[in-house]
């Protein structure tokens, strides 16, 4: 027996989760590597396995040839006879070489290879095992902060997670178990590296595929989501089967389902909308609980103006704009809010500026900033007024007094 390895073999293979036969090519590579060390570099070397002892060899070949120019790679046809009576010319024969007399430095160089063969391959089953769950959400125990990047033991290997990726003002310590989902599995010189995301708006998909049975199926669908990680997520969802209400799904029994999901978000708000093929309408769901008035699209610019009642204008825009926003980038369209009262006042400045002048009457043309008017005020009215001012015509009992009509004329 020249090595017997069979045993080691079984045990890597069960251990790392190595296919056999790559543990068997690493030791055939090693074992060659150190006998043309041993032997010399020109030799024909070649390791064999014979899986039923254990056994490895390494055989030297040489041909037979009636001039021997290369003793490496050559030899007569008598020493080739010796070794098969019924050797030609021509025919290439093997010969034992003792694996005993490699020496200390043959036998290193030989456990070096062995030993990066197999961490190679380890890391190969790595990622493929980890690209197979990309998109995946999975669990891990944190390990270390390393320059702000989070560390993460998932069992076989570790990930990261940038703070780009990492929720706002969550603080893990050594220890702890935490969720994350699967963003992307590159391969590196030190071997695979998984990038790991809980800021990520697949997070809140994934974790509904999780939490919603509906979803899961596909019979409800989340078709947008919106999200601003750490403080609040738009979703909206839209059904398959007209007996199944998508909001209710998602939202479960006494608000077990979505709550699960805020649970696991750290009491990160989500709202579930209704998704509608009008926009006007999406909208209109989308900036809920504001009340909306109307909504005026402008199709070309894919841009909005949502007007509401006065008293809901901060209700609608929410916190630093985040309502808006996120109703922004869930419907996918520009949307300006505007107040009810702030629409009425442009509308009567717009009527008085376009308003008639009487006949004969010439229209007033504002100078140049900065140049006096040439022409004195006009009796009756504000020599201090700002240029560019416009002034409301009066009302009388309730109704709107034509702006001709408004007018006094010049005494």
């Amino acid at each position: 027996m020249i090595l017997d390895v069979g045993q080691i073999i079984a045990q890597l293979g069960k251990e790392k989760g190595i296919d056999k036969a790559v543990i068997v090519a690493a030791i055939k590579e090693a074992l060659e590597t150190a006998a043309r060390k041993k032997y010399g570099m020109n030799k024909i070397l070649e390791a064999t396995y014979d899986p039923d002892t254990g056994e490895f060899e390494i055989l030297s070949f040489r041909t037979a040839a009636e001039t021997v120019v290369d003793p490496d790679t050559q030899m007569t046809l008598e020493e080739a006879q010796v070794l098969d009576p019924e050797a030609q010319l021509g025919d290439s024969l093997g010969e034992r070489l003792s694996t005993k007399d490699l020496g200390r430095i043959a036998a290193q160089t030989a456990r070096q290879i062995i030993m990066q063969k197999v961490k190679d391959a380890e890391r190969e089953v790595i990622y493929n095992e980890f690209i197979g769950r990309k998109g995946e959400i999975l669990n891990g125990i944190v390990q270390r902060y390393e320059r702000d990047c989070l560390v993460i033991d998932l069992g076989k290997t570790e990930a990261i997670m940038p703070p780009s990726e990492q929720i706002p003002r969550e603080r893990y310590r050594q220890g702890d178990r935490i969720r994350a989902y699967i963003k992307d599995v590159t391969k590196t010189s030190r071997g695979p590296e998984i990038l790991l995301s809980r800021a990520d708006p697949r997070v809140i998909l994934k974790l509904f595929e999780q939490e919603v049975p509906e979803v899961y199926e596909g019979v409800v669908t989340i078709l947008s989501v919106a999200r601003e990680p750490g403080f609040r997520t738009k979703i909206a969802v839209r059904s398959k089967a007209r007996d199944v209400d998508p909001v209710g799904a998602c939202v479960g029994m006494k608000g077990s389902r979505v709550q699960s999901v805020v649970q696991e978000l750290r009491g990160e708000r989500i709202d579930i909308i209704a998704w509608d093929e009008d926009p006007a309408r999406f909208v209109c769901n989308a900036l809920q609980p504001a009340e909306i008035i109307r909504v005026l699209v402008n199709e070309s610019g894919k841009s909005m103006e949502v007007i509401v009642p006065e008293e809901q204008l901060l209700l609608a825009i929410g916190k630093r704009g985040q309502n808006v926003k996120l109703a922004s980038k869930l419907v996918g369209w520009h949307i300006e809010v505007r107040a009810e009262g702030q629409v009425e006042d442009a509308l009567k400045r717009a009527e008085g500026l376009f308003a008639k002048k009487p006949e004969g009457m010439a229209a007033e043309v504002p100078p140049p900033e900065g140049e006096p008017s040439g022409a004195p005020p006009a009796e009756g009215t504000d020599a201090g007024a700002k240029e560019g001012e416009s002034h409301e015509a009066p009302s009388a009992e309730g109704k709107d007094v034509d702006a001709k009509d408004a007018e006094s004329p010049k005494e």
